[in-house]
């Protein structure tokens, strides 16, 4: 097998409008079929350019021309979706987060093992090569050695009434939506794992879901690192380390590809210079992926990772909750 042959789950948006079009663009991957019920799905997968169609997420699963699927559902879903396409031998990229909790997601991957089929959570910016820029920038020691780092991802949502972000069942929320995108480069930019989280939040009274978050994290290295996200403030991507020489800042983080690009700036004293960076993201995400699987590999970003990663989403909820400062032990 020299290329991976893809399913998508559900006529999502992110699956009509980045991940089926980076499919088609890439070098080792061709997408094979669509499942929905709508009755529109045979317009759209003709204008996706998609050979076949299944009128249900089941059939697609049971068809063995497919290698792996894109699952883009509600957060509520993930479960057992990916469950259901690890039974019948298919590799799994998820839409982030993987499920609701960390327990779910440990049982999630587990049948994935079980099954021998590969598993990552689709957080598409890392494939981005100036976040490893930033990485090599700071094992440089060229900002001095960190001692904190910032995030915020945060936009307006206007469709409250209707959203699927704002019911708490399935999973909505800022720091489902957003948040897990700032604990995810926090985790990933500076290696090391949260330990004590500390949490605030204004819950909307109607849903009960976070609409605006603000965590402070200690990490396990010591540095400190802090975040906010929002379904209530002006559009925000960014990221930044400061260190006792100087600071990177990462304005287009999360979606560089809606600002043109990605850009790197870096502050000293008396000096600043700006890197900018051209990437493919979704396609270096599906190319990554479809390559793991054809080399039996490992994804850079592990199913166990993802667990990690929603254990911190977990504390900073139950922090939110009990206005206690939250402890992470291995």
């Amino acid at each position: 097998m020299s290329v991976v042959r893809w399913g998508i789950l559900s006529t999502a948006n992110i699956g009509q409008e980045q991940l089926i079009p980076a499919i088609h663009r890439s070098k080792n991957a061709e997408i094979v079929a669509i499942a929905s019920s709508r009755d529109t799905i045979s317009e759209i997968a003709e204008r996706l350019n998609i050979p076949h169609t299944h009128s249900s997420y089941e059939a697609l699963l049971q068809d063995p021309t497919i290698d792996a699927v894109y699952i883009p559902l509600p957060n509520h879903l993930h479960k057992k979706w990916v469950i259901e396409a690890a039974k019948y031998g298919k590799h799994v990229l998820c839409e982030k987060p993987a499920t609701l909790n960390s327990s779910d997601t440990e049982e999630m991957i587990a049948v994935c093992h079980d099954q021998n089929v590969k598993f990552m959570e689709a957080f598409m910016y890392q494939f981005d090569p100036m976040n490893q820029r930033v990485r090599d920038i700071i094992a440089s020691g060229e900002i001095g050695d960190v001692k904190l780092m910032r995030s915020s991802f945060s936009y307006y949502l206007g469709d409250r009434e209707t959203n699927i972000r704002m019911k708490k069942n399935v999973g909505g929320g800022a720091l489902y939506d957003v948040g897990c995108y700032c604990i995810h480069a926090i985790r990933n930019i500076i290696g090391s794992e949260p330990i004590d989280i500390k949490a605030t939040a204004k819950i909307d009274t109607a849903t009960g879901v976070d609409i605006t978050t603000t965590v402070q994290m200690e990490l396990e290295n010591g540095i400190q690192a802090t975040f906010d996200c929002s379904f209530d403030m002006y559009e925000s991507q960014y990221y930044e380390v400061i260190g006792t020489k100087g600071k990177i800042s990462v304005p287009f983080a999360f979606r560089p590809d809606q600002h043109g690009g990605g850009i790197i700036k870096v502050e000293k004293q008396n000096d600043e210079r700006i890197e900018k960076y051209q990437a493919d993201n979704y396609v270096l995400e599906v190319e990554h992926f479809s390559q793991v699987i054809l080399d039996n590999k490992q994804p850079i970003y592990t199913a166990e990772n993802a667990i990690q990663n929603m254990r911190v989403i977990e504390a900073c909820l139950e922090a939110i909750e009990t206005g206690r400062v939250i402890s992470l032990s291995k």
